[in-house]
Order: C-alpha cells, then sequence, then structure tokens
C-alpha cells in the first residue's frame, strides 16, 4: 500500500538500469545478496479523481476559467464588505454552474473507474504451486506465468512460452492496438514451446534479460537463458515472441506465457497519448469577448466611484439630512472607502459577465452533438455503422475548416485489393478465367489458352506463395473463430493477412494454380498445378518501413537455400543484378499510371557457404541486447543484395463512392485538400486525377527525388517562380517524404507559399510523423487556418490528433484511427455533409448564442448603472435580488439554448447542393469585430430605450414610500422605485426574448413553447413572489408591486411601446438588407422557400405540416415505399417516415 502510495505521488525512483532481469515463476536465486528488482503492479488506472481528491482538483480545474474565478471573487468581496446586493445573487449562479459542470465531469469519471475495475477484476489464470490458480487480473505479478484461452484479451505483455500447437505458435489479433485487424503469427523458443502441460512449465528454470518498457510497439529486445540440467541455453527474444496486452487470442486453443511488462509499464498503456486539450475557435473569441467586458465593467465601476466622489464634493450631498454617517464612517480613511465603493459598484455591475454562458454552450455542445449521430444519411447501410462523436467540443470547429489534410488508401479508397496485372521476365500478364494470360493473347488465341506455367512464371508465383504473413483458417462457419474441421482440410481455404495486397496475391496466384495451403510447424506447403511441395522456412526477414521491404530464407525440397523478396520497386530494382530490370521498371510505371498498387519481387540461390555465414550474422544480430535493430539491419542489407529480378505485381484499390463529387464540393467551399500517402508517386499522382483531387487541366509541379538541400532549395524558387509567372491557371503539388524533410528543414517559409499557392498538394512516401508534421506547419503558419484530417489506419492517429479535427474512417484496417478521432464516419463522402450541414448549422448556432449573451446582459446591467446617476451614486439597486439571480438562469436561458439546439436557417438540402455558402462563414466570420460590435451597441440602445422610456413615460414626482409607491396630493397611486424597476425588467425580459425569436428561422412547436413559454412564466412567477408574504425573507420589497404594475392601463401602453420602438429597427434593418443587399445566405434562404419536392427530398417544416403539404403534391413525385408510409427527408438531420399520409 505504501508502495502504491508512493507511485501515485511520484516518489518511485525511476529504472535503476537499462534491462530487466525477470525469473519465471519467481523462482529467484538463494543467495542471500540477491535483491529483487521492483515492478509495477497490474492495474490499469485510466480515471482522472479519485473520492479523495475529486472536490479540489475538480475545483481547481474550474476556477482556472477566467468568468468563475472572477464570479468567486466577486462572491467572497459580497460576504466580506456591504455591498448593495445579496452574496446569493452571485453565488447561487456560481453554485448551479460549478455544480453541473462537476456532476457531469464526476459522472464521466465515473465511468472511467467502472471500466478500470471491470479490466482490473477480470479473472485470469495463473501457474503457481505446481496447478493453475484463479486470481484477479490486477494481482499478476512480473514473472508468473499466465494461461490465456481462445478468444481472451491479454491480461499484460507476455513473452510465449508455448501453446497447444507442438511449434509454439499461435495466432493473435492486435486491432486495439495499431488498427489491423489480420491475424499475425507468435512463436515460443523451441526448448519452452514443448513445455504445454501446467506440470512441466513449474519445473522451468530459465530467466529473461529484456529492455525496460517503452511504447513502441513493434520493438522487442530480450533473451531467455534456459537451464537445463547442466547447460544453459541462450535464444533471442523479439517482437515475434512477445504477446501485448490488449490483443486477442486467435484460431488457438490456449497459451502458456510469462508477464515481462504489467499495469501502467505494458506497451498499450505508454501508448495511451493523452490527448491535448483541442479548444475551438470559438471558445477563444468567447475569452477574447470576456476580457472586453471586463474592461467596460471595470470602466463603468471607476467612473460611478469618482462620480459619486465629485457629487459627495457638495456638503449638502455628502451626509443628507435622511442618510447620515456613523462614526466610523466619518473617521474610516478615504482611500479604503474609495476602494470600497469601488469593490460595490463592482458587486453591482457584475452581471455583465455572463457567467451562465458556460454551461450553456457546454449543454448545447454534448446535445447538440447527439444529431451527427441521429443523422440517417450519415449511416452506412452495408456495414452497419452510424456516425460517431467522440468529443462534442469541436462541433462548430466543422464550420470552420480551410484545409483537408486526408489518408489515401482506405479513406479515398475501399482498401479491397483486387489483383489485376503483373509482370513475369520482362512480359505483362493479366488474369483472364483463372489463367495467366500475356498482353496482348485471348483466351481463345494458341498461347492464351495455357493449361501449364512456364518455369519463370511458377517460379514468380511461388516466390509470390512463400513471401508474405498471410496465415489460414478453413472454418466455414464461424469465420477466423470457428472450430476446424475433423479432417482438416473439408473447409474450403480462407486466407488473412495483415496486408490486403498480400491477401489479394496469395489468392491471384492459388487461382491461376500455385496454391499456398498452410504451415506446418517451421515447413510452408503449397501446391503447384496440383502438386504438392514442401519448403522448410529457415528465416523471415521483417518488413520495416526503412528497407521497405519483406524476405523468407526457405530450404526447397531440392535442398536448395533461396531467399525470396519482395517490396517497393525503390528498394528492389537498386539492389537487383539480373533479370529484365529496365523491361520492369517500365512496366512498374505503367501500373503505377493506371493508378495501381505495384511490388517488385525478387530471389537469391545461397551456396551453402553463403547461407552459414548468413545463419550466423542473423543469430549474433538477433541475441544481441544492445542496437539490435540497427545490427539486424546491417545484417539484412548484407543478405539481400545481387538479387535476380522475378517481376512485379500491379494490385488495384477501387475508390470509394462519391470521393470525386466529395472533392470537388471542399473545393468550391473553399476547402483546400491535401492528399498524404505513403504510396509509391506514380500511383499516388494517377489515384489524384482520379478522384479529381488534380484535375486534368492543372498545372502540376513536382517537387521529388532529392538528395541535397540545394537541390530541394533551387527546385523550391524555380517552383515559386514558375506561379508567379501562370498566376492564371491552377496548379497542383507533388511531393515526395524525403524532399519533404529536405525541405522541411533550411526551406520551411518557402516551401509553404509555394503550397498556399496550389490548389491541390500530393505528399507521397510519407511516413506517419512525417504527416502529423505537415499539418502542424500548416497551423502554426501565421494565418493560422484551421485545419481537419481524415484517415482510417493506426498510421493517420499522429496526423488526426496534430490536427484542429480529427475524422476517424471506420474502414479495414481496425478502430486505432476511430478510437483517437474527434469524429468518426464509415465514408469519405459523408464529410460534405458533415461540414457543409451539421458543421454550418452548429457555427451559427453557438455564434448567436455567444452574441446573444453578451447582448442581453448589456440589456441587463446597463439600466442599473443609469440608474445611479438619478440616486447619487449610492449603490442603488434597480432589480430586485431575486430578479437579479433568476435573470441568466430561468427568465432567458431556455430560448437561447432551443434556438442553439434547432436553428436551421437554410435548408439542409440547400447547403450540401450550394457549398460555396460554406464560405459566408469561414475565418470566423459570425464571431469577428463587427458582428461584436453590433451586439454590443445593439444591447447598450436597447438598454437606454427600456430605462428612458420608462423614465419618460412613466413619469417622476414626490416622496417614496417602502413598498415602491409614490402618493400625489390626490392620493392616486403612482410609481416608486421598485415599480420602476420592476416594470424596465418587464420590457426587458420581454424584448430580449422577443429578439431571439426575430433571429429564430426555423420554428418548432419547441421553440413556440419556451419562447412564450419564457414570458408567460416570468409574469406568473412574479405575480407569485410578489403576491404571497414569504416568512424566509427578511424584506418583501416587492410585496404587490407587479400586482400594482398591472393594474395600470398605462403601465401596459408603455411596456408595449417600448418593445416595438426596440424591435422595429432590427425589423427595418433586416428587411432593408435583405432586399437591397442579400448575402449569398439570405438568398439561398429565399430559394430554400421554394425549394420544389422531388423524390427524394420534401422541403419540411415541423412534421405537423408536413401532411397538408403532402396532399398538395403530385403521387407520381414521390417514392411511395407502401400504401401507408411515404419516405421523407426532414429538414433537421434524419430520414423520417410519416405514418397514414
Amino acid at each position: 500500500m505504501l508502495r502504491w502510495v508512493r507511485q501515485q505521488l511520484g516518489f518511485d525512483p525511476p529504472h535503476q538500469s537499462d534491462t530487466r532481469t525477470i525469473y519465471i515463476a519467481n523462482r529467484f536465486p538463494q543467495h542471500g545478496h540477491y535483491v529483487p528488482q521492483k515492478f509495477a503492479d497490474n492495474r490499469i488506472i485510466s480515471s482522472k479523481y479519485t473520492v479523495w481528491n475529486f472536490v479540489p482538483k475538480n475545483l481547481f480545474e474550474q476556477f482556472r476559467r477566467v468568468a468563475n474565478f472572477y464570479f468567486l471573487i466577486i462572491f467572497l468581496v459580497q460576504l466580506m464588505i456591504d455591498t448593495p446586493t445579496s452574496p446569493i445573487t452571485s453565488g447561487l449562479p456560481l453554485f448551479f454552474v460549478i455544480t453541473v459542470t462537476a456532476i457531469k465531469q464526476g459522472y464521466e469519471d465515473w465511468l472511467r473507474h467502472k471500466a478500470d475495475n471491470e479490466v482490473n477484476g477480470a479473472p485470469v489464470y495463473v501457474v503457481r504451486s505446481g496447478g493453475l490458480v484463479k486470481t484477479r487480473s490486477k494481482n499478476i505479478r512480473v514473472g508468473d506465468i499466465v494461461r490465456v484461452a481462445k478468444d481472451e484479451t491479454f491480461p499484460v505483455d507476455l513473452v510465449l512460452l508455448s501453446s497447444d500447437r507442438v511449434d509454439g505458435s499461435c495466432h493473435v489479433t492486435t486491432a486495439s492496438l495499431d488498427g489491423e485487424t489480420n491475424l499475425k503469427t507468435h512463436v515460443a523458443v523451441p526448448e519452452t514451446a514443448v513445455l504445454q502441460s501446467v506440470a512441466n512449465l513449474d519445473k522451468l528454470v530459465a530467466v529473461i534479460e529484456c529492455q525496460q518498457p517503452e511504447a513502441d510497439l513493434y520493438r522487442f529486445v530480450g533473451r531467455i537463458t534456459i537451464s537445463q540440467q547442466t547447460e544453459e541455453i541462450v535464444r533471442p527474444l523479439g517482437p515475434e515472441s512477445l504477446l501485448l496486452r490488449g490483443a486477442r487470442l486467435k484460431n488457438t486453443k490456449e497459451i502458456f506465457g510469462v508477464a515481462v511488462y504489467t499495469g501502467m509499464e505494458t506497451k498499450m498503456a505508454l501508448n495511451y497519448k493523452s490527448k491535448s486539450q483541442k479548444r475551438s475557435a470559438v471558445e477563444k473569441s468567447m475569452n477574447s469577448f470576456l476580457i472586453i467586458y471586463l474592461i467596460i465593467l471595470l470602466f463603468e465601476a471607476i467612473l460611478s466611484t469618482i462620480l459619486k466622489y465629485a457629487w459627495q464634493a457638495e456638503e449638502k450631498w455628502d451626509e443628507p439630512w435622511y442618510n447620515g454617517k456613523t462614526e466610523h464612517e466619518r473617521n474610516s480613511s478615504k482611500i479604503l472607502r474609495f476602494i470600497s465603493d469601488f469593490l460595490a459598484f463592482l458587486v453591482l455591475y457584475n452581471f455583465i459577465i455572463p457567467i451562465s454562458l458556460y454551461v450553456t454552450v457546454e449543454m448545447q455542445k454534448f446535445l447538440g452533438s447527439f444529431f451527427i449521430g441521429w443523422d440517417l444519411d450519415l449511416y452506412h447501410e452495408e456495414t452497419n455503422q452510424r456516425a460517431q462523436v467522440n468529443t462534442s467540443d469541436l462541433n462548430e470547429e466543422l464550420g470552420q475548416v480551410e484545409y483537408v489534410f486526408t489518408d489515401k488508401t482506405g479513406t479515398l479508397t475501399e482498401n479491397e485489393m483486387q489483383f489485376r496485372e503483373c509482370s513475369i521476365n520482362g512480359i505483362k500478364y493479366q488474369e483472364v478465367n483463372g489463367k495467366l494470360t500475356p498482353e496482348g493473347f485471348s483466351e481463345d488465341s494458341p498461347d492464351g489458352n495455357r493449361h501449364s506455367l512456364m518455369k519463370e512464371e511458377e517460379l514468380f508465383l511461388k516466390a509470390v506463395c512463400l513471401c508474405h504473413t498471410v496465415q489460414i483458417n478453413a472454418d466455414q462457419t464461424d469465420g477466423a473463430d470457428g472450430p476446424w474441421h475433423a479432417n482438416g482440410i473439408a473447409a474450403p481455404l480462407e486466407y488473412y493477412a495483415s496486408s490486403p495486397d498480400e491477401k489479394a496475391l496469395v489468392e491471384a496466384a492459388s487461382r491461376v494454380g500455385v496454391v499456398f495451403t498452410g504451415t506446418s510447424g517451421d515447413s510452408m506447403e503449397i501446391k503447384s498445378l496440383g502438386k504438392p511441395e514442401r519448403y522448410k522456412l529457415l528465416h523471415v526477414l521483417e518488413f520495416d518501413p526503412n528497407r521497405r521491404r519483406m524476405s523468407v530464407i526457405v530450404e526447397s525440397p531440392s535442398g536448395e537455400k533461396l531467399l525470396f523478396t519482395k517490396g517497393a520497386e525503390s528498394s528492389i530494382l537498386p539492389r537487383s543484378k539480373s533479370g529484365e530490370i529496365d523491361k520492369t521498371r517500365i512496366h512498374v510505371d505503367e501500373f503505377a499510371l493506371k493508378g495501381l498498387r505495384t511490388l517488385c519481387v525478387a530471389y537469391r540461390r545461397f551456396t551453402p557457404e553463403e547461407y552459414q555465414e548468413v545463419g550466423k550474422r542473423l543469430h549474433e544480430a538477433r541475441t544481441a541486447l544492445q542496437q539490435r535493430e540497427e545490427r539486424l539491419a546491417d545484417v539484412f542489407n548484407f543478405i539481400e543484395r545481387d538479387l535476380e529480378l522475378l517481376g512485379a505485381t500491379g494490385v488495384e484499390d477501387k475508390l470509394q463512392e462519391k470521393v470525386q463529387e466529395t472533392i470537388e464540393a471542399l473545393r468550391l467551399a473553399g476547402i483546400k485538400v491535401w492528399v498524404l500517402t505513403g504510396d509509391k508517386h506514380e500511383t499516388a499522382v494517377s489515384v489524384s486525377l482520379s478522384c479529381g483531387h488534380f484535375h486534368r487541366t492543372m498545372n502540376i509541379l513536382e517537387l521529388v527525388q532529392h538528395k541535397s538541400d540545394s537541390t530541394c532549395a533551387e527546385q523550391l524558387r524555380q517552383l515559386a517562380k514558375r506561379i508567379k509567372e501562370d498566376h492564371v491557371i491552377q496548379h497542383g503539388l507533388v511531393v515526395d517524404g524525403t524532399s519533404l524533410s529536405l525541405a522541411l528543414r533550411e526551406h520551411e517559409k518557402l516551401f509553404m507559399d509555394v503550397c498556399k499557392n496550389c490548389s491541390a498538394v500530393l505528399c507521397c512516401r510519407m511516413a506517419p510523423l512525417q504527416k502529423a508534421k505537415v499539418v502542424r506547419l500548416l497551423k502554426t503558419s501565421p494565418e493560422k487556418p484551421i485545419t481537419l484530417a481524415i484517415g482510417d489506419g493506426a498510421n493517420d492517429v499522429s496526423m488526426i490528433q496534430e490536427a484542429h479535427v480529427g475524422i476517424g474512417i471506420m474502414g479495414k484496417e481496425g478502430r486505432q484511427a476511430v478510437r483517437n478521432s474527434d469524429y468518426a464516419i464509415a465514408r469519405f463522402k459523408f464529410l460534405s455533409k458533415l461540414l457543409f450541414v451539421h458543421g454550418h448549422f452548429y457555427y451559427i448556432r453557438i455564434a448567436t448564442l455567444v452574441q446573444y449573451f453578451f447582448y442581453k446582459n448589456v440589456c441587463f446591467i446597463t439600466p442599473q448603472f443609469l440608474y445611479q446617476f438619478f440616486c447619487l451614486f449610492s449603490q442603488q439597486t434597480l432589480y430586485d435580488s431575486v430578479y437579479l439571480t433568476l435573470y441568466n438562469i430561468c427568465f432567458t436561458s431556455l430560448p437561447v439554448l432551443i434556438y442553439s439546439l434547432f436553428e436551421q436557417h437554410v435548408h439542409p438540402h440547400v447547403l450540401q447542393s450550394k457549398p460555396v455558402l460554406y464560405r459566408d462563414i469561414s475565418k470566423n466570420a459570425h464571431l469577428g469585430f463587427k458582428p461584436f460590435l453590433y451586439w454590443t451597441i445593439l444591447g447598450f440602445f436597447h438598454a437606454f430605450v427600456f430605462f428612458y422610456g420608462s423614465y419618460l413615460l412613466m413619469g417622476e414626482d414626490t416622496s417614496l414610500l417602502g413598498n415602491g409607491q409614490i402618493l400625489k396630493p390626490n392620493r392616486q397611486m403612482m410609481f416608486g422605485n421598485w415599480t420602476f424597476g420592476t416594470l424596465v425588467f418587464t420590457v426587458m425580459v420581454i424584448t430580449v426574448t422577443m429578439k431571439m425569436a426575430l433571429e429564430t428561422h426555423f420554428w418548432t412547436w419547441i421553440n413556440h413553447f419556451v419562447t412564450w413559454g419564457s414570458i408567460v412564466f416570468y409574469f406568473i412567477f412574479s405575480l407569485f413572489y410578489g403576491g404571497i408574504i414569504w416568512p424566509f425573507l427578511h424584506t418583501q420589497d416587492m410585496y404587490f408591486v407587479f400586482v400594482q404594475l398591472l393594474s395600470s392601463g398605462s403601465a401596459w401602453f408603455a411596456i408595449i411601446l417600448i418593445v416595438v420602438a426596440c424591435l422595429f429597427l432590427d425589423v427595418v434593418k433586416k428587411v432593408l438588407y435583405r432586399h437591397l443587399q442579400p448575402t449569398s445566405t439570405e438568398k439561398a434562404q429565399m430559394y430554400s422557400n421554394r425549394v420544389a419536392l422531388s423524390d427524394e427530398f420534401i422541403a419540411l417544416q415541423p412534421l405537423s405540416r408536413a401532411r397538408n403539404q403532402l396532399s398538395k403534391i403530385r403521387w407520381k413525385k414521390i417514392r411511395v415505399q407502401s400504401a401507408q408510409h411515404v419516405t421523407l427527408l426532414k429538414a433537421g438531420t434524419e430520414g423520417r417516415t410519416i405514418g397514414n399520409c
């Protein structure tokens, strides 16, 4: 417990050495001076709070917000000094906001605690005392031998000891870690692979030495020393031996492994990248507006304090007969009195800062985000996937995007590979009806209809069938998870691979006569034209992004040692010494121009002496604990040389539906699209042309294959010159990964200038971190554009997290991108609806919400300031304390919240069909200085009309009574200060609510209910509040005041006249601007009112109006699903079916 506390407080020292020593089954040496290393326990902690720190930590985080901290100060000032308003007026709204936010954050953290407890309490089996013991996951210690059964997830990072298979292999899927859904093979060392029972494992004496925990999923360096009788056997351990926490066991009955990394030291936990808090442009604008309003508040408070002392310079006003000073007040310091008065005015005017703005914005974002998930237009029926919102803080940012960075494979394309062509020994072939046919020959021609394969063709296909990581599952019922048939071959072969390219190639080879039939122990079995052959697998040289190739060393049935290699043409062709290299290079370029993904295939024969040298070097590199990767890379380069080129393959990845239309729509909306891909130059350019990213009339500029800074800089200067000279036409830029690295190193500004002047940019051969670097480069440029990144694979995660808005595609490369994204959609085509409709609506709604909040608070507090001129700046409040407290919480909160959830100023169909409307809201247009100034001036204008309109219409006179009445000599009941304040407040509530109604374009019954209901509620509450003697109130200033106010006909006349006077100018302005200078959006609003009803679309206002509209439509124009149901597209965001129309 003490150690755990020390860990939580960060007092535990870091690991002292670079390696850790693990005694399997915790059999430590018996000599006395051995001190065991300390390791973390196996608990996963993803929660933010505990029971003990929730209150202080949450309060600290909330009071870091300027508005919350400001209101806390105001509340404390009200408690400490005599202020004109009750501390409740500030304390209650503050308490409400803090409580609502704390409940929301506490609930979210409780869900995290619940998930943690579920994981940490999961049952597991460990080998202890010669038997299997059931325990909880959190109790696993480093060194424990753990048993994992089929379809279970690994509870810790394990080194595989044995499985139910003789060769000690098992299959796992790591979709939850790296997004790859296909099966991967892991193997145990031969000495432990035979230990398949608990009893045998309990006798195992072995020690593992490995590196300390690190986040890299694909790196593991270690060795195992096994004591057998009198000798010690040392075997290397690499990534193929490590089973990662979070991965799932497949196609294997059970495995045993030893825990090497536990809890927060597992690779999964180390990859929990705490997402940097993304803040939207609207939130930044809100903070700027808050600062401006704080300045206005300080100005009003200082001015009122100065005017108070200027007024009191006259002796008759310094101490009037009805308000004499106490002895303490006369003797107090003038400076202290000035500060006290300043603070009192600060309290009096503090409501100009809208504390409830934050909580309203949070509610709007949280509730509004549900509309994306509910939108049936974003639902993909084939995969049964709907749009997903992972964070609601960035909804409005969808309406501000200026740059889209997109992956290619799986995002613009389907990631469904189909074999199209290949080149073998300098001859191009196509697959025709399951046969390889040379180009130019048909199946009917003499050479096209062959039943045998030539020697070169057969060797090429064998290379394809042997050099891969494909796995086989023969189950017909349960896919990868089901049992095998009793005879092992009854079910048809199904291939699974971590790379869809490999799967497509192996399937194509099987169709034309060379079939990969699986692995058996250390052998790979194939059938060549029906004849079975067995190749012994000697070594696998794994693929890595630096080499860009993978290889296998096998022993053929004749005993010959062969190396088969496949990879990118840039990594194979330079290493080839023979074969049809020039012809193959031409064919590869032709494949790429057709948009095909290309791979080159080569092989090498080893003499016995060469193979002996290769085996020795590989063993030395693989057993090294220090610099293993570098040493392996050197050995791989030594082996993969002097190759004989066999040929190349071309695999097609189909474009997704409506990709071209979506990219064109983005371009019309003023959004620049950058494609960032790992594919080769020619393939990427071809796909860019076919998807409309580049178009045929565009001038394509290239920055590729540069090896030095000087040549790269010179090329950049030439490109900049060409763009300047040919500024009339559009330009597209192609840049590869190596040239990009050079450009960003020394010539960042020049590179950015070139990019910004290009309509489309294509970056090929990109590493994942390069993608993120490009996004960061645009993000931090002087213009600070809003960026959006969209991708489907684990290699896109860094880019998705770096951009302002990250979108994951629910593709075939797992869910890593989806989990790390802000939003997730099933297809790229849904991006247009997400931005042009949802983004547009969210931005307009929240922009109006923020501006309106400041407007209504200016309306609220300015009459309070003006009233001081009539009460000698005595800090007398104009409104009752209850009205002060409830104005933002009750009387004016719901209309703007409902507006911010349901407003649709233009029909969704029009927004999507006219992408150019997106330009109207770009660059934060509705929250700029001009709109802010307009709303602020409007607020001051309305406040002046409220105050002086009431003052002029209701008159003045005579003496004030305590209950707010004025008596004239003829005893006629008149108005006093509370009645006057209530009149101003009544006019204000009605006007600001009606102003919200004027801003509303899309009316539903909910809008009507909250708009008119808010006004009615105010009247009912005021009658109730002023009509009863409340025993818990120490003063009853408002008793019967509202009733007396409403009993006066002149008061009703004043209310109506002032409200009309305030809103009349608004209406006139809207009408004039709409007819004389209409914006694109206003034109679209008029157009959307005349939208024709088509077979896919009916312009609905409220659903109740649909039935009336349907009766006027010619039925032949509507797609009738049945006699009772007609499909309608609601103007909101979802398809609705209205029954019994």
